[in-house]
C-alpha cells in the first residue's frame, strides 16, 4: 500500500516547523519533498521525512555549516553518529575560542596588566630553523619549528626564541632559535620595548596591543624582527602558567 503523502502544511504541523522553514530547506537542497505537483507546485512529504526535518532544524539552530548538515542527513545511521560527534568536537573548539576572545575583551576593558620597559637587548647567537605561514597558522607552524629545532640542535641553552615580522600577512617567514653550538644567525644588540605575558598564547595579542600602544604614544618606530622568548614553555607547565617575554625593536623618529 502506498504511503499517504502530507501537504506541506500538515507536515509542518507534524514537525512543529514553519512552512517557510521547510521551503527554505528545500531551496538549500537539505530536505527535498517526496513529490512536487507538476501543475500547482505544491510540495508533498512522507511521514518518515519528519526525523530529517527535525534534525536539520536542530543543526541549523546550533550553527552547523550547511555542507556538514547535508552530509549528516544523507549519511547512514551508523555514519551519522560519527559525523555528529565530529561536529560536536568542532563546536567545542569554537566555544573555547569564543571564551578566549571574551577573556581578551575583559582584560582589554580593565587597566593594562603589563609592565612595559625600554631597554637594550644584548646581541644573541642562535641556531635557527625557519618556516612560512599565514597569520591563522602561526601557532601551529611555530610549534612544528620548535619540535624540529630541539630535535636537531643537540645541547642547547633555554629559552627558545621566536622571531616574527611586524606585519602579519600570507606567506610570511617566521623562525625559532636557541643558543647552541655552531650558531647560524647573529642578532645584534638592539634598543627594544619589552613586556612579559603570563598565560596562554591566545592572550598574546593583548600584550602586543599594550606594547604597540606604548610605542605609538611616544612617537617611536617599531622594527622587525619581534622576539618572543618562551621562558616557561608548554612542555613545562599548564597553559595558565606559561611565561612569554616579548621584545619589539624600536628607533627614534
Amino acid at each position: 500500500m502506498r504511503e499517504e503523502l502530507l501537504t506541506i502544511g500538515r507536515f509542518a504541523r507534524l514537525c512543529r516547523l514553519s512552512v517557510k522553514r521547510l521551503r527554505h530547506y528545500d531551496e538549500l537542497g537539505l530536505l527535498t519533498p517526496a513529490r512536487v505537483d507538476p501543475h500547482s507546485g505544491y510540495r508533498m512529504y512522507e511521514r518518515g521525512q519528519a526525523r530529517d526535518a527535525l534534525t536539520i532544524a536542530l543543526l541549523r539552530d546550533a550553527d552547523v555549516p550547511l555542507p556538514a548538515i547535508a552530509s549528516i542527513v544523507r549519511a547512514s545511521p551508523e555514519a551519522r553518529s560519527g559525523l555528529l560527534r565530529a561536529e560536536g568536537e568542532q563546536l567545542a573548539a569554537r566555544i573555547e575560542r569564543d571564551r578566549e576572545r571574551l577573556r581578551l575583551l575583559e582584560r582589554l576593558a580593565a587597566d593594562s596588566p603589563y609592565d612595559i620597559a625600554r631597554e637594550t637587548v644584548a646581541a644573541l647567537d642562535l641556531v635557527v630553523v625557519e618556516g612560512v605561514c599565514d597569520p591563522d597558522g602561526i601557532g601551529a607552524v611555530t610549534g612544528g619549528l620548535v619540535g624540529r629545532l630541539l630535535g636537531s640542535a643537540g645541547a642547547w641553552v633555554p629559552p627558545v626564541v621566536g622571531l616574527f615580522p611586524l606585519d602579519l600577512r600570507d606567506g610570511m617567514r617566521v623562525a625559532v632559535g636557541v643558543r647552541a653550538p655552531s650558531p647560524t644567525l647573529r642578532l645584534p644588540a638592539v634598543d627594544t620595548v619589552t613586556t612579559t605575558h603570563h598565560g596562554p598564547y591566545g592572550g598574546l595579542p593583548l600584550a602586543y596591543h599594550a606594547l604597540l600602544s606604548w610605542i605609538g604614544d611616544r612617537g617611536l618606530v617599531p622594527r622587525a624582527p619581534v622576539r618572543e622568548e618562551y621562558l616557561v614553555a608548554p612542555g613545562e607547565a599548564a597553559e595558565e602558567e606559561l611565561v612569554t617575554r616579548i621584545s619589539i625593536p624600536v628607533e627614534e623618529t
